[in-house]
């Protein structure tokens, strides 16, 4: 019995393992004689099984996959990925390829390497080195450094361009700070070549960041690559022009629905779509048009349409396409990106991307849903019938959105390279990062510096959004250089007016004098705090100082010698909490352009219009005082110093860059020139007898809107009175009686 238990035991046992060996689970045999063969290939034991669908495989050189069994079991995705050393370091993400030590001295501050003799740098790379060099994060210094740039020109990394840079490998690798790309930015226009246009740069990133245009979202590393737009080598450096939308029109439809204009090509990659753009084509109210007639050989390859093609495409106009077109068709080209995408923006014709897989620029701070429509290429067909259901109110969203982020982030080289710093710095900076409303609405995230606040409510934009309102009364900052000799002098007169109005908190004395700091009994009794603070190196930026003791969100700048009554200081703070993102108070000037000279002018005379209001006497918010001491360049700032003049003038023309608007002047005794004229017994009422203050007032304008890159001041018209101004009322009727009397 016991004999027949066994027997059946061992029968059992047999079945099943003849069973396991059937189905694979047991292959020892084979297991060993696999990995013999492999050994005998160069198999190293740390090679992961490449026959296992691993997400987590670890690094794998190239040099140690070139095997034939290894590549029979991999796909050419993941060859190419092995192979190709753009994708070396794939998993690289901020927390295991960036050193944040580097940063937490000296903050986000960005090194680029010395120019080596003899190599050649395009000129788009020049500007994007420029940018860096001339902004507030650069330093000289690679010990300060928290982020490096290679100097090398790397835009350009195909291999039949002009501009491709021979032998970078070696190049890179020779650079004493370079430590494997770690903390390094790379940035780039174009990779691969023809046929296929991969996203290969020709030389080990390592570590690297990249700062890429065209790059897929296979390839794209989130939250350590930047995705960057494909710009032309004439893209302006700095200011570039604005959005070509001037006015809203109701309903927002224009002559063409949809448009494209470019080039098909007849073979290779990027060639499917754009053939078939011919199916959607109507020439109507779509106008899809593509041309063959572009390379050398282009006749040998065409097709039976091409001459069609061709013959259409020359009787359109694209600039009075793109101008009269509700959307634009941005179809892939031989790389995912293409110049069409900024062309839409900025002619404010909402982009209809159609470029499958292409990571869009700035997608890890832009909301693209809010300017642009989100196509499939497998899709096509369905294009018209989509953006044909789009509602008006949507597409006037999103033609408003195209413009502001083209102003915001991509009319110029100097807005791409800045946003691209920015984005970085929000990610070494975590906790003071900017909010997806500070990137997607207006000013823009290169205008609003975390730093200053992490909380919405703090900066001047958002109040309307956020449903608030600034806080009911200001800072009075007084700026002081002459000593104090008398008790008519008008800086008492002036903090006593002051100090008399019910919106008034406190009254700050900014003590920019040569001469020793009066006693306290030489002040005035006010109702509110006076607080005197000795102005630093009493130099004339030390105004716009963001000073602590500034508790308010409005600020009244004044000068010494300004002469304004309680009811004037009263009305002047009424208007500007209805506009606290712009300046509003009295002296106003001008800008024009001088055509004979080739050169922005500086007037004071008393015209119909007017670009600025001197901070001599006016409101404004005290978030300007942070960013025109941490966002303008020490250049502007040390001009204005040595100058000791145009102050004024800079505070102007950085907040109507931001606003994009002008200032407010609000009602104006008229002696009020005459008086500030007629003082010249103090040093600083003296200036403006002076010639030279004028014309180092004209020299400011142009050396200011030099570094704009365009002129920000905009003109206005708009005066604001009280309500029953000068009417044929009783005074008594009247809020602010008192303006009229003077």
């Amino acid at each position: 019995m016991q004999a027949k238990k066994r027997y059946l035991i061992l029968l059992s046992a047999g079945a099943c393992l003849v069973l396991l060996s059937y189905l694979g689970g047991v292959q020892l045999p084979a297991a060993s004689r696999s990995r013999h063969d492999r050994s005998r290939n160069g198999y190293r034991p740390d090679q992961p099984w490449p026959h296992f669908s691993d997400p987590l495989q670890p690094f794998l050189p190239w040099d140690q996959a070139d095997t034939e069994e290894y590549n029979m079991h991999i796909s050419p995705r993941q060859k190419r990925d092995v192979n190709t050393s753009v994708y070396k370091g794939k998993r690289c993400r901020m927390d295991s390829c960036f050193d944040f030590s580097l940063c937490q001295k000296n903050g986000f501050k960005v090194y680029v390497y010395p120019q080596q003799k003899g190599e050649k740098i395009s000129e788009s790379y020049q500007n994007i080195l420029s940018t860096i060099e001339g902004s507030r994060f650069y330093t000289s210094d690679p010990g300060q450094a928290c982020l490096f740039v290679l100097s090398l020109d790397t835009l350009d990394r195909d291999q039949l361009s002009p501009q491709y840079v021979h032998n970078l490998k070696t190049k890179v690798q020779n650079l004493p700070l370079w430590n494997d790309g770690r903390n390094h930015l790379i940035f780039n226009l174009y990779s691969g070549t023809w046929p296929d246009y991969t996203e290969d740069l020709g030389f080990d990133i390592g570590q690297a960041m990249l700062a890429k245009a065209s790059i897929s979202t296979e390839n794209f590393r989130p939250n350590f690559d930047v995705s960057i737009p494909l710009f032309s080598k004439e893209h302006p450096r700095t200011g570039g022009e604005r959005g070509y939308l001037k006015y809203n029109s109701i309903p927002p439809f224009r002559k063409y629905m949809l448009v494209f204009k470019g080039k098909r090509y007849l073979t290779g990659i990027g060639s499917d779509t754009r053939n078939a753009l011919y199916h959607v084509h109507n020439a109507e109210d779509v106008v899809l048009l593509t041309t063959c007639k572009h390379g050398k050989d282009w006749q040998k390859h065409k097709d039976a349409r091409c001459d069609k093609d061709n013959a259409e495409y020359d009787r359109y106009d694209y600039k009075e396409m793109l101008h009269n077109s509700t959307f634009c068709l941005v179809p892939r080209g031989r790389r995912l990106g293409s110049f069409r995408f900024l062309e839409a923006l900025q002619a404010a014709c909402v982009p209809v991307m159609l470029s499958n897989g292409w990571e869009l620029p700035f997608s890890e701070i832009i909301n693209w849903n809010t300017a642009a429509v989100i196509g499939d290429e497998r899709l096509l067909l369905q294009i018209p019938t989509t953006v044909r259901s789009i509602h008006q109110d949507k597409i006037l969203s999103l033609r408003q959105q195209t413009q502001f982020l083209w102003e915001a982030y991509f009319s110029s080289v100097e807005k791409i390279v800045l946003t691209t710093l920015e984005i970085i710095q929000d990610r070494v900076l975590e906790q003071g990062s900017r909010s997806s409303l500070m990137w997607n609405s207006h000013p823009g995230g290169l205008f609003v510096l975390p730093q200053y606040s992490g909380d919405l409510g703090d900066f001047p934009f958002y109040y309307a959004t956020l449903g608030i309102k600034p806080y009911p009364k200001f800072t009075a900052v007084i700026h002081a250089v002459s000593p104090l000799v008398s008790q008519s002098q008008p800086i008492l007169k002036l903090l006593v007016a002051v100090a008399k109005s019910q919106y008034c908190a406190q009254i700050i004395v900014l003590w920019n004098c040569d001469k020793p700091l009066p006693a306290k009994h030489r002040w005035p009794a006010t109702s509110v705090p006076v607080i005197v603070i000795e102005g630093e190196n009493k130099v004339m930026s030390s105004r716009f100082l963001p000073y602590e003791t500034i508790v308010t969100d409005a600020v009244l700048s004044l000068d010494e010698d300004t002469v304004l009554s309680t009811t004037e200081v009263d009305f002047a703070f009424t208007v500007w909490q209805s506009f606290p993102e712009r300046i509003v108070g009295y002296p106003a000037r001008s800008h024009f352009w001088d055509s004979n000279k080739e050169r922005w002018g500086y007037t004071s005379k008393w015209t119909n219009d007017y670009s600025m209001v001197l901070t001599g006497a006016a409101i404004y918010h005290r978030y300007y005082h942070y960013l025109y001491t941490n966002y303008l360049p020490t250049s502007l700032k040390s001009m204005v110093d040595q100058l000791a003049n145009c102050e004024d003038i800079l505070m102007n023309f950085l907040v109507s860059a931001v606003t994009k608007l002008p200032p407010i002047k609000v009602t104006q005794k008229k002696q009020y020139k005459e008086t500030m004229m007629g003082q010249v017994r103090s040093s600083r009422a003296s200036r403006w007898a002076d010639p030279d203050h004028f014309a180092q007032r004209q020299t400011c304008m142009n050396k200011f809107a030099s570094w704009f890159g365009a002129m920000p001041l905009v003109h206005s018209q708009m005066r604001l009175d009280p309500v029953l101004f000068k009417d044929q009322v009783s005074i008594l009727r009247k809020k602010y009686r008192d303006i009229e009397r003077l």
